[in-house]
């Protein structure tokens, strides 16, 4: 069966990438995909903001972006699901074509641009909740005259369904999106979307900040110390980067959008462990980008990681990568004498934190 799987995925490789995308999520659809080997390694589990996940793996936001599938990406062996980016009303995106795929490089670029069909659409397929945990990433129509608002009409709509929400501030797809990271803004932001949620009471779902990984060292502490001020349960790091450095197709560098995959892995992580050290190791933290074997995504968690999400080595590894990972990390803990994964999260921070990086290339 695995090597029914393994052709399926050589098969997509060869496809546009849009194409093999929704080919994909049709599949999983249908029945079409393999189940999770059997139980999680208890020592993978983890109580974080107020959620028990099995293992640290997710799916990232922007494969299912409309909550088509979210059953099926748990019995694969996802320890949590987060669907989107919806938007309080459906948007088409940008023109195609829009995603581009470099296997030299292993990475993807994506100018996408929030295309869902909407949160009504996510809503109405979520009040049929899978069981495991399903976050909710929220972003804001292009066209929206108050992009703020559109984040807490978010929070109030998506509320019943969603296990935690992920405020998207960070896609370089939306023009002018990525301005409400600058410390006054996002301060305005979290304090809006922070009046729903307090109607809500204690059931309200836990609140978590997605950040780019060009932001400025300089700006880091200041956007860290606003969001911990404005009492978010955690931060994901990163998004997708605009840098261009060292890649082996000089083609797909050209292309304008968000790069994902192996490139990306250096400068995510190393934002990743100044987050960590910024917050003193006392916030949650989901890292993301370039994760592509056990050996990536334990280095995320030792920079400062609880939490970890795939997608586009995915894309290049197959299904196969999420045992991969279950299995590197027991075997980090079983090296370490460890029952858990606490003992490896942060471990390797201040390396991380220091690693020299080129200046971003855009």
């Amino acid at each position: 069966m695995s090597a029914l799987f393994g052709l399926g995925q050589a098969l997509l490789l060869t496809l546009d990438p849009e194409r093999a995308h929704d080919l994909t999520l049709k599949t999983l659809e249908l029945g079409l995909y393999p189940r999770a080997e059997g139980p999680d390694d208890k020592r993978l589990a983890q109580k974080l903001f107020g959620l028990d996940f099995p293992n640290p793996i997710g799916m990232a936001p922007g494969f299912d972006k409309n909550a088509r599938v979210p059953r099926q990406l748990l019995e694969m062996g996802f320890g949590f699901v987060e669907v989107g980016t919806l938007t309080p009303c459906p948007q088409s995106g940008n023109p195609a074509p829009r995603v581009f795929r470099s296997h030299a490089d292993r990475a993807v670029i994506n100018a996408l641009g929030f295309n869902n069909e909407g949160q009504g659409a996510a809503l109405r397929r979520l009040k049929t909740r899978p069981r495991g945990i399903v976050g909710v990433n929220l972003g804001a129509n292009r066209d929206s005259k108050d992009r703020v608002a559109d984040y807490a009409e978010g929070i109030t709509r998506m509320a019943p369904v969603a296990d935690y929400f992920t405020i998207n501030i960070s896609s370089p797809n939306t023009p002018g999106l990525r301005d409400l990271q600058a410390p006054r803004k996002l301060g305005e932001l979290l304090a809006k979307v922070q009046d729903p949620r307090k109607s809500l009471g204690e059931g309200a779902p836990p609140l978590l900040v997605k950040l780019a990984p060009d932001l400025a060292d300089a700006d880091l502490p200041d956007v860290v110390g606003v969001i911990q001020e404005n009492g978010a349960n955690g931060i994901i790091v990163s998004n997708t980067t605009l840098a261009r450095d060292d890649l082996k197709d000089q083609t797909f560098a050209q292309r304008t959008g968000g790069l994902s995959g192996r490139p990306l892995f250096d400068r995510a992580t190393r934002m990743l462990a100044r987050v960590y050290r910024l917050t003193d190791g006392k916030l949650p933290l989901i890292g993301v980008g370039g994760i592509d074997s056990g050996e990536t995504a334990l280095a995320k968690i030792e920079a400062g990681a609880s939490l970890i999400q795939l997608y586009t080595g995915l894309v290049f590894e197959g299904p196969g990568l999420i045992g991969r990972i279950k299995r590197a990390l027991v075997r980090a803990m079983v090296d370490e004498k460890c029952d858990t994964l606490a003992p490896l999260i942060g471990r390797r921070a201040e390396e991380w934190a220091e690693k020299d990086l080129p200046e971003l290339v855009v």
